[in-house]
C-alpha cells in the first residue's frame, strides 16, 4: 500500500524560505506521479505543481510561479518542494498525493489522486 508523509512545514517570516519533503513508500517514483496541493483555512484545496514519474514538472498555482521549485531523491524515494520568498498568503496545509501505479502524466484535479499524506502546516507570518 502507498503511503506518503509530508514534513519541513513551520512557521516563517514573510521572505523566508522552506523545503518541504513528501516520503514516498509503497511506490517508486519513477511509477507514478506525485502532486504537491494546499489547503488555506476556509478556503478549497489547490494544486500548486506536479512532477511525472520521468521527472518532469508542470506548476499550476500562478501566485506562486517562479518561487517555488521542485525535485526528487529517486533512491531515496522523496520528492522535495522548495519554496521561496514566501508571503502570508502562502499560509495552507501542504499535502502530496500520488495518482495510481503507472500513471504517466500530471493533473491538477484533486480527484485524479488516489493517495494523500496527512499534510504540513506551513504558516507565513511575522
Amino acid at each position: 500500500q502507498l503511503q506518503l508523509v509530508e514534513s519541513g512545514g513551520g512557521l516563517v517570516q514573510p521572505g523566508a524560505s522552506l523545503t518541504l519533503s513528501c516520503a514516498v513508500s509503497g511506490f517508486t517514483l519513477d511509477s507514478t506521479v506525485i502532486g504537491w496541493f494546499r489547503q488555506a483555512s476556509g478556503k478549497r484545496r489547490e494544486a500548486v505543481l506536479c512532477i511525472n514519474r520521468y521527472g518532469g514538472n508542470r506548476t499550476y498555482l500562478h501566485s506562486m510561479e517562479g518561487r517555488i521549485q521542485v525535485s526528487r531523491g529517486v533512491a531515496e524515494n522523496i520528492v522535495y518542494l522548495q519554496m521561496n520568498i514566501l508571503k502570508p498568503e502562502d499560509s495552507a496545509v501542504y499535502q502530496c498525493a500520488a495518482k495510481k501505479f503507472g500513471s504517466y502524466w500530471c493533473e491538477e484535479e484533486n480527484s485524479e489522486y488516489e493517495y494523500w499524506g496527512r499534510g504540513t502546516q506551513v504558516t507565513v507570518s511575522s
